[in-house]
C-alpha cells in the first residue's frame, strides 16, 4: 500500500535557532553549575577559581536569559506555530489531550504540524523552568559577584559606610558591613536553593522530552527531529492542527 507524504513547513530559522543556542546554553550552564557544587571533591580551590567558574556561569546565564527575551518577543510575530498559545494549554487542551492518547492507543496516533498535546504540557514545563532559573540565576548573579542587573545595587547595600562600592571583591569581607551581608547571605540562601532544584528538575525533563521525541519519531513518524534542523515536517496523514488557528 502506498502512503501519502505531505510537506509541511512549521519552524521558521529563528524558533530553530532558539532551540540549538539554548540545548547548548542548558548543557553548559549544568555542567558549570556541578563543577561549582562539587568544586572541593574535584580539587578545584582557591577564591580566585571559584570566581572564575562563577563569572563563566553567569556569562553563559546572560546568552541563556537573551535568547528567552528575543524567543518571547518572536512569539508576536503573527507566526501561529512560534505563538506562545501555539503550546500552553488553553481551554480544549484537556479534550485534544484524550483524543491524542487514545488515537495512540489504537495505534493511529494523530500528528501535528506543531506541537502534539503531550509535546505541549513539556514545553510549557520547560518555559516555567526556563523563567525560574533565569530569574533566580540573575539575583545570584547580583549576590554572589556583584554582576548587573542587580549587581551595583547589592555592592552598595553591603559596602561600609563611607565606603566605595565599585572596589569590593566577591567572597571578601574588606569593606564589607557584616550585619548587610548577613542579612542578604539569609536573603539569597533560597534563591540558590529554587535556582539549583529547578535546574535538576529541568535536565529531567528534558532527558523524559529527548526520549518522547526519539520515541514519537520511530513510532509516530511525527517529523520533530528533522524539523529542528530543516524547519519542515513530513508526515503522513492530515495534521490535527493545520486549520486551528
Amino acid at each position: 500500500m502506498n502512503t501519502f507524504y505531505q510537506k509541511y513547513q512549521v519552524w521558521n530559522p529563528s524558533i530553530r535557532w532558539f532551540h540549538w543556542i539554548n540545548f547548548v546554553c542548558v548543557l553548559l550552564l549544568f555542567l558549570l553549575g556541578m563543577l561549582m557544587l562539587y568544586k572541593k571533591q574535584l580539587g578545584i580551590t582557591g577564591v580566585e577559581a571559584k570566581i572564575a567558574l562563577k563569572t563563566l556561569h553567569v556569562l553563559i546565564g546572560y546568552v541563556f536569559v537573551s535568547n528567552i527575551l528575543i524567543r518571547l518577543f518572536f512569539s508576536y510575530s503573527g507566526d501561529k506555530y512560534l505563538s506562545i498559545k501555539a503550546f500552553i494549554p488553553g481551554k480544549d487542551y484537556v479534550a485534544d489531550l484524550n483524543r491524542y492518547l487514545q488515537s495512540v492507543k489504537e495505534g493511529k496516533p494523530q500528528q501535528y504540524v506543531g506541537h502534539n498535546p503531550l509535546g505541549r504540557l513539556a514545553i510549557t514545563v520547560m518555559y516555567g523552568l526556563f523563567l525560574i532559573i533565569a530569574v533566580s540565576g540573575l539575583i545570584r548573579a547580583g549576590t554572589d559577584i556583584y554582576y548587573p542587573p542587580f549587581g551595583s545595587f547589592v555592592s552598595q547595600y553591603v559596602a561600609q559606610e563611607g565606603g566605595d562600592s565599585s572596589s569590593l571583591i566577591p567572597y571578601s569581607s574588606v569593606g564589607i558591613n557584616d550585619a548587610k551581608m548577613t542579612q542578604l547571605k539569609e536573603f539569597k540562601a533560597p534563591i540558590g536553593k529554587i535556582h539549583i532544584y529547578s535546574a535538576f528538575l529541568l535536565i529531567f525533563i528534558v532527558i523524559l522530552h529527548v526520549f518522547k521525541v526519539v520515541h514519537s519519531e520511530i513510532k509516530e513518524k511525527s517529523g520533530l527531529i528533522s524539523a529542528m534542523f530543516s524547519g519542515a515536517k513530513i508526515l503522513t496523514q492530515k495534521p490535527v492542527d493545520l486549520d486551528k488557528n
